[in-house]
């Protein structure tokens, strides 16, 4: 038996402990996680599944299917806060968990499951966490992106990756969203959703509000959805295209779930509200530059992935947050006229289906 026994003999399979999964923490990452989910349940239909969250990423836990529960708890990224860790080891000693898969490499994220007492710590060899982590895995280097790093874990050690991963899921009751678009003033309409929003500037695509403005006046809706960063950009968006946009911006997660769980289609670059628009099951375009679809874009699919062509940059894709090149071509020559005539073609597929 290897040295993920616990993990892999017959005699667990009908082990009914509960498993706690430390995730990575950014929205579209913690989407990500919900493919993690579903090939544990896979193996262990029985044994409960708990994701640690952050109180942003809280609401995500609703909408997630074969989550038992989030552990809201807050650490800081920067310091080590060795009080809040001592307090979620408690939290966590009470609920007597029998597998942590701790996904980040970080020393930091091994600490409170250790101290917890759980048996299993399953994670990558990484930042000298011998002791902490004590069900090791190699090989993190080898795996191609980060949802093989990820969902590996879940597997028995040394079991080659499937040809495809369970694809993460959100699933929206009907009534709740009709429920947000009354109290939001909404119509039933079909609107379009636009997330011009992102974690660095070098992936954030510039003519939303010209894409705000052509799509008004071809008769659509238009919601700007994000978080409080997105604020001054939601107000330039609506400035130009006038009252058929909303501002749906604000502090709660749940909102922008909603809003992309009610829209027609959503625009999105590659950023968290992308993973979510996709898990949820609406058509998506996703606006890519420095970084690779390949890599980042959802395991879902998009309705279109939208990307520079008009010229071979040597530079892209870069992954870099700021542009070393300052000229951002890969998103400057994407052209709003461009997004808004595909995102007309998905709105009429995505109609065809619903009528056929």
């Amino acid at each position: 038996m290897n040295r993920d026994s616990q993990l892999s003999g017959h005699a667990d399979r009908d082990d009914t402990r509960p498993i706690l999964i430390i995730p990575y923490m950014w929205i579209g990452d913690f989407v990500r996680n919900h493919t993690v989910v579903r090939v544990l349940k896979e193996r262990w239909p029985n044994r409960p599944v708990d994701l640690l969250t952050t109180s942003l990423c809280a609401p995500l836990i609703d909408y997630m299917p074969g989550v038992r529960q989030g552990i809201v708890w807050d650490l800081p990224r920067s310091r080590l806060a060795v009080g809040r860790q001592f307090g979620l080891a408690k939290l966590l000693r009470k609920r007597n968990y029998g597998t942590a898969l701790v996904l980040p490499r970080t020393w930091k994220a091994a600490i409170a499951p250790t101290l917890a007492g759980i048996p299993e710590r399953v994670g990558f060899v990484g930042e000298f966490r011998f002791g902490l982590i004590n069900r090791w895995r190699w090989g993190e280097k080898k795996l191609p992106r980060f949802i093989d790093k990820n969902a590996a874990l879940a597997q028995p050690d040394g079991t080659p990756l499937p040809a495809e991963w369970p694809v993460p899921q959100l699933r929206v009751p009907a009534e709740e969203i009709v429920r947000w678009r009354q109290a939001n003033g909404l119509s039933a309409g079909a609107a379009v959703a636009l997330a011009p929003g992102s974690v660095g500037v070098s992936k954030r695509w510039t003519y939303y509000p010209e894409a705000a403005r052509l799509l008004v006046e071809r008769g659509l809706e238009v919601w700007v959805v994000g978080g409080p960063a997105e604020k001054s950009l939601a107000q330039e968006i609506v400035a130009a295209g006038g009252p058929k946009v909303r501002d749906l911006t604000g502090n709660d997660l749940r909102n922008g779930v909603l809003a992309m769980a009610a829209a027609g289609v959503a625009i999105s670059n590659d950023s968290g509200l992308m993973h979510i628009a996709a898990a949820l099951g609406t058509p998506t375009m996703g606006i890519f530059g420095p970084t690779s679809p390949y890599l980042w874009a959802p395991l879902n699919g998009l309705a279109a992935t939208v990307v520079q062509d008009k010229s071979a940059l040597a530079c892209q894709p870069c992954q870099s947050t700021i542009c070393k090149m300052n000229d951002h071509r890969c998103m400057r020559d994407i052209a709003a006229s461009e997004v808004v005539g595909i995102a007309q073609r998905v709105l009429g597929e995505a109609g065809a289906k619903v009528t056929t």
